[in-house]
């Protein structure tokens, strides 16, 4: 079955030709998804025309979504509907409601024109490497949360430097590439300062940090306030085996941690605000009535989003900060 037809006379060009020609192939039902298409080989010697073209057109049709590619098999079908002009790969660490709300604000300047594929990687670096290799070459933008894994530089190098953006966590290694993200350091350190007036009541600061998965310039952000203004403080993996004791200020990214702290609170009679200070990392609903209120340390996820989809739309090359806000409630 004949799928490629060229015209070397038509002022189309060729590797427009080839686009084309399996576009319409798709349309027709004449190739279907997973379908092998030509090899470069096979069509460079049947039309003699040079590699470059064939490739092109590939790269082309990869760029829509509409092929793909897999490494020593070839080239597949991979949709039969390619009504869209663009398509994204987005790698997340993993799906939790602050996510929901940053992929929904991406998603909807888009409405429905453009195709999103999401991945996660759970912080398994095994994960984010096959995400990206199997996937390299197939969508127009790839756009990678790498959380906290290490050595994701050398596999994010594989991908056009131009077509990556980098959300959420960036790290001195990756400031090549254009991105949306949260600068810890800064957000703890000027909140607590702004905060000063209120804190200053508690004499102990702590932050619980697990580690696994929280950014660790948290732990930069909340030393540098805790030396500059001379605070006890300690950073502990878990509340489990610290004794809770009046004047101890919490700053807790883990939710998990944030119910066993809230627990132990009530459990030895300590009063949140008064004797305890509690300040969570990221706004969620269920926080603003929650023991009447807690304290809140978060950036805006929608409009981290929604500011995303405008430098994709628009193929910005800049880096942008996403502020934090400190929300006051009864905790502290």
């Amino acid at each position: 079955m004949r799928l490629i037809y060229i015209d070397k006379e038509s002022l189309t060009p060729i590797y427009q030709q080839i686009v084309e020609s399996i576009e319409d192939a798709i349309i027709s039902k004449r190739l279907f998804r997973n379908d092998r298409l030509p090899s470069v080989n096979k069509i460079c010697l049947e039309h003699n025309i040079s590699r470059d073209t064939v490739f092109l057109a590939y790269e082309k049709l990869k760029q829509k979504g509409i092929i793909k590619s897999i490494p020593a098999k070839g080239y597949y079908v991979k949709r039969e509907e390619f009504s869209y002009d663009k398509n994204y790969f987005v790698l997340f660490d993993e799906l939790n409601s602050f996510k929901e709300d940053l992929l929904s604000g991406f998603l909807k300047p888009f409405d429905n024109k453009a195709q999103v594929d999401i991945y996660f990687h759970h912080f398994n670096f095994s994960v984010f490497r096959k995400q990206i290799m199997d996937n390299m070459g197939n969508y127009s933008k790839y756009i990678i949360m790498p959380g906290n894994l290490e050595g994701v530089e050398e596999v994010i190098a594989k991908l056009p430097e131009k077509d990556v953006y980098i959300i959420d966590q960036m790290r001195d290694s990756l400031r090549q590439y254009s991105g949306i993200y949260q600068n810890f350091i800064e957000d703890i350190y000027n909140s607590f300062e702004s905060s000063r007036h209120i804190i200053e009541k508690y004499n102990h600061y702590i932050l619980i940090f697990p580690g696994d998965k929280e950014p660790s310039d948290m732990v930069k952000g909340f030393t540098k306030y805790c030396e500059q203004f001379e605070k006890k403080f300690a950073v502990i993996p878990s509340s489990n085996d610290f004794k809770l004791e009046k004047g101890q200020l919490f700053l807790i990214p883990n939710d998990r941690q944030l119910v066993e702290t809230v627990e132990k609170c009530k459990l030895q009679g300590l009063k949140l605000g008064k004797d305890i200070g509690i300040i969570s990392y990221n706004e969620t609903p269920l926080k603003k009535v929650v023991e009447e209120g807690i304290t809140t340390l978060s950036t805006d996820f929608s409009e981290m989003g929604r500011r995303l989809s405008e430098m994709v739309i628009k193929n910005e090359k800049i880096q942008i900060e996403n502020p934090a806000t400190l929300r006051i409630r009864k905790s502290i």
